[in-house]
């Protein structure tokens, strides 16, 4: 059954070893396997944890009641409860190489600094191992996770599954290449301008943007100007929202709090999210002249057309705010660049884009800097304003299909990589200004010639086109409740890709 478990959804992987159907170690040896066959021609991952995985795993099968026996065993590993209580019982997992997990080299992407090893595992490291989960390796993202594409100096690019010579997007690009070629059915990745969902469009998942302050950086982290969040790549919404049930959890110095679900995230899948209003938007955002692809506007106006067909009211959706008003987020990513300790004498060790970055946010005073974190909140309120007749705002994901390798990164011009990263995602920073939660679904497929009007030769050529649905801070439950209906009208999980 290994093979097949390795398309299986994670709760559904979680639910075959519970039953004694399929042992913990038999899964997370099919996962390192294939990592280790797959995992290099794709770029996904920095680093292997071969020894950590199967102790983990080894230690699900101890706690795990006699297979002839009935009742619910003994305490699952990590103080995750009793096995009954761990949904993400024996399933390999992987983390985004900007998270700690003890003992683990962690790289960030960078060759300015040497690697550091932690001594202990980050919050939602920790909650994805009380829950259950196995370790199996450590994921490629670009230097510090700055720009939207995942081509980092101390590895190779991350490739999406779907067309080898295109991006995994970033900067979670590592974690998506895991989870889109049936490596892993989970992995943990964070956002701070679409960097969970720029990948899940690039590589045909989901990726949900939590709500600020759903998901903590506790009990190590704190979250700076408040863009980022962390969250997963998955294939399957309702192994998202179970996700989002494990992560949502407070830690001790919390400074805020969002009331919880009314049952579980994963209960608000199978619920009636009424007759909601929708907005649909295909002009870009923060980026007016920004070209948007004939593939991304179709996929978001035909998800328009079946919502309408689910009884959704939609109406076109305004652009919320004036482009150039974008700058505040441009002073906010700057100076989080410059706030990587980094000594003098290695600076030069950076990428361009980085060191252009640090540059820019030099020249940010502090009062230009506490003005712009009260701009990005005037925007949350005007935008609150502008789509205030909507209960969702559709979207593409991104303005084209997973870009080519080497296409938006421009060494030689640092400025107008950035001016590309920010015409490629038009849309996903919006939300983490705002605040506010956001999903993209793989809900559009679509025929992409290469640059040179040539198909691949290895067939690749159908290509995952993401499509995101936005909700007003806090509303995640109705935000799920949607996509799982989407996904049941417009599913996605028989796909596979030619690489995987």
């Amino acid at each position: 059954m290994a093979d097949d478990a390795a398309w299986l959804p994670a709760l559904d992987l979680a639910a075959a070893i519970r039953a004694g159907e399929i042992g913990p170690v038999e899964v997370v040896t099919a996962a390192l396997e294939r990592a280790e066959r797959l995992g290099p021609g794709l770029g996904a991952f920095v680093t292997l944890t071969p020894d950590l995985a199967l102790a983990q795993a080894r230690a699900v099968e101890r706690a795990m009641p006699p297979r002839d026996r009935g009742g619910a065993g003994s305490p699952a590993p990590g103080g995750g409860g009793r096995p009954d209580d761990a949904p993400f019982l024996g399933v390999p997992v992987a983390i985004k190489d900007l998270s700690q997990v003890a003992g683990v080299p962690m790289r960030m992407g960078t060759a300015a600094l040497d690697p550091v090893v932690p001594d202990v595992d980050d919050g939602a490291v920790t909650l994805l191992r009380q829950a259950g989960a196995a370790v199996v390796g450590t994921t490629a993202t670009p230097e510090f996770g700055l720009p939207c594409y995942t081509e980092p100096d101390i590895g190779p690019p991350a490739r999406t599954p779907w067309d080898r010579t295109r991006s995994a997007g970033g900067s979670s690009g590592g974690s998506a290449a895991a989870v889109a070629a049936g490596i892993v059915p989970l992995a943990l990745g964070s956002d701070g301008g679409g960097s969970i969902r720029i990948p899940a469009s690039a590589c045909g998942l989901v990726g949900l943007k939590a709500s600020r302050g759903r998901i903590s950086w506790g009990p190590h982290g704190v979250d700076r100007a408040g863009l980022a969040t962390l969250g997963v790549l998955t294939r399957d919404v309702r192994d998202t929202a179970a996700a989002l049930d494990v992560l949502a959890r407070p830690w001790p110095g919390d400074i805020a709090l969002l009331p919880g679900p009314r049952t579980t995230f994963l209960d608000a899948c199978g619920r009636d999210p009424g007759r909601l209003r929708v907005g649909l938007l295909t002009d870009p955002v923060i980026d007016d002249a920004a070209p948007v692809h004939p593939a991304c506007r179709a996929a978001a106006e035909q998800v328009a057309g079946v919502l309408e067909g689910l009884g959704h009211a939609v109406d076109l959706a305004p652009v919320p705010f004036p482009a150039e008003r974008w700058g505040v987020f441009r002073a906010l990513w700057s100076v989080g660049a410059l706030g990587v300790p980094i000594p003098p004498e290695r600076e030069e060790r950076l990428v361009p884009l980085t060191r252009w970055l640090r540059e820019a946010g030099r020249s940010v005073t502090g009062l230009a800097y506490a003005e712009a974190v009260a701009a990005a909140q005037a925007l949350a309120r005007e935008t609150a304003r502008s789509w205030a007749a909507f209960d969702v705002v559709l979207t593409p994901t991104l303005a084209q299909p997973p870009a080519p390798i080497g296409s938006l990164r421009d060494d030689a011009d640092p400025a107008a990589d950035f001016a590309a990263q920010t015409a490629f995602t038009p849309w996903t920073s919006v939300y983490n200004l705002t605040g506010a939660p956001a999903i993209s679904l793989p809900l559009g497929w679509a025929e992409v010639m290469g640059d040179d009007g040539a198909r691949p030769a290895d067939g690749a050529h159908v290509l995952p086109i993401g499509v995101m649905l936005g909700a007003r801070l806090g509303e995640e439950e109705m935000l799920l409740a949607l996509a799982a209906d989407l996904e049941a009208a417009m599913p996605w999980r028989h796909r596979r890709p030619p690489f995987g």
